[in-house]
């Protein structure tokens, strides 16, 4: 039998013999050809075939190979996950697409075949999830389903995507929370009670706009005392196999960062300790070519959800203190020199947004707030004018 069989004016058939004696079979699969120039080239449209036929024949014998019209849901997001959300994704993202898929959508959908999952199927399967979990879990389940069957359709899977006709489920705005002056006053009036380690940390987030990943990735080197900067290079988003991803800044190049005095004097004294610290314990040094300021005292980096909960258990010894997120006092930080007035374009290159425009969507109605502010300071110097005119008027 023919391994590569004409079968319309675009498509063939192709055929791999599998097994031996009475475990003998085949394998077919139907190939088009897309590009129209190349059914014009008879030499170069045979070449064509026979390359692909051959990486037909490979799938077939590794055993890697899924008959589309048989393929279930979770056969599919597994060829999905290796072909295209570990070549194409960020390791982060990458970690949050396969998590959804497999506990929140392989459950549900798992056994069905992808050419049977139907629109209805996945309204159904949101409104279910909607009952169980968040508004932003069912809406990154969504992007994630949307993901899977657009590469179905595009891998020749499926003709025609379930995802087509389904809106993007609702998902309340998160409202910014973040500390007022007073507030930001009684934490540093709290940390004083704190380890230096967490204090340092705290204080930098605080002072600098730094996310909780670039400060795991902040390094000795990175710290200038002498200038009062921080260079920040490089993040650890999460762990993967028990060790950390670090990654470069996402547009390739980092931002620099000037520090308060009183900042640096802490940091001087954290490094002094720090040393100090690791003189006395003599452990064995993990930390291989790295210097990481926010590490065990081995070298070894801390998980990033260990500081998550050094920041819940700082709050509950400190119960007057209004409890925020970690990542709000990234907020609090930008907040805070808006209403001192320093430009948005300074406070957009402190926080690593490559767009000012970005700071503003974030921040604009507190910027909205300070601009009335602004303007209530010259009522304040019009309005007793106007006082003393009057008052000019009625001596006449």
């Amino acid at each position: 039998m023919a391994s590569i069989q004409k079968r319309g004016k675009s498509s063939w058939l192709f055929t791999v013999e599998t097994g031996s004696g009475t475990k003998r079979g085949r394998e077919t699969m139907t190939y088009r050809v897309e590009d129209t120039a190349l059914l014009k080239t008879t030499k170069k449209l045979k070449d064509h075939l026979e390359s692909e036929w051959n990486k037909f024949k490979i799938e077939v014998e590794s055993g890697n190979y899924f008959r589309p019209e048989k393929m279930t849901f979770r056969e599919f997001t597994g060829l999905w996950s290796d072909k295209f959300v570990d070549k194409n994704l960020a390791e982060t993202s990458a970690f949050n697409y396969k998590y959804h898929s497999t506990t929140k959508l392989t459950p549900i959908l798992g056994d069905i075949q992808m050419d049977k999952i139907k629109t209805l199927d996945i309204v159904t399967l949101l409104d279910e999830l909607s009952k169980k979990t968040g508004e932003a879990s069912v809406v990154y389940c969504f992007r994630v389903l949307r993901s899977i069957f657009s590469k179905a359709v595009s891998w020749k899977v499926i003709k025609v995507n379930p995802m087509d006709g389904i809106d993007k489920p609702k998902e309340a705005p998160k409202e910014m929370s973040f500390y007022n002056e007073q507030e930001v006053a009684e934490l540093l009036k709290s940390l004083q009670k704190e380890t230096i380690k967490f204090k340092t940390f705290v204080t930098l987030a605080l002072t600098t706009g730094m996310r909780r990943g670039e400060l795991l990735g902040l390094e000795w080197r990175h710290i200038n005392l002498e200038k009062g900067s921080i260079l920040i290079h490089q993040t650890i988003p999460m762990f993967k196999d028990g060790m950390p991803v670090i990654k470069g800044p996402k547009r390739g190049t980092g931002r620099t960062i000037t520090l308060p005095s009183s900042v640096v004097k802490e940091l001087v004294e954290y490094q002094k300790h720090m040393m100090r610290v690791r003189t006395e314990l003599k452990v064995p040094w993990e930390g291989g070519e790295y210097s990481f300021l926010f590490a065990h005292d081995n070298g070894r980096p801390k998980f990033p959800k260990n500081w998550g909960d050094y920041w819940r258990e700082f709050h509950a010894r400190n119960p007057q203190l209004r409890y925020i997120r970690f990542h709000d006092l990234r907020h609090t930080s930008a907040t805070l020199l808006i209403s001192s007035g320093v430009h948005a374009k300074i406070i957009s290159s402190r926080l690593g947004h490559t767009k000012i425009s970005t700071t503003m969507n974030i921040y604009g109605h507190i910027i909205e707030a300070a601009d009335q502010s602004a303007a209530d300071v010259f009522n304040a110097f019009l309005q007793p004018s106007k006082i003393v005119k009057r008052a000019r008027k009625t001596k006449a």
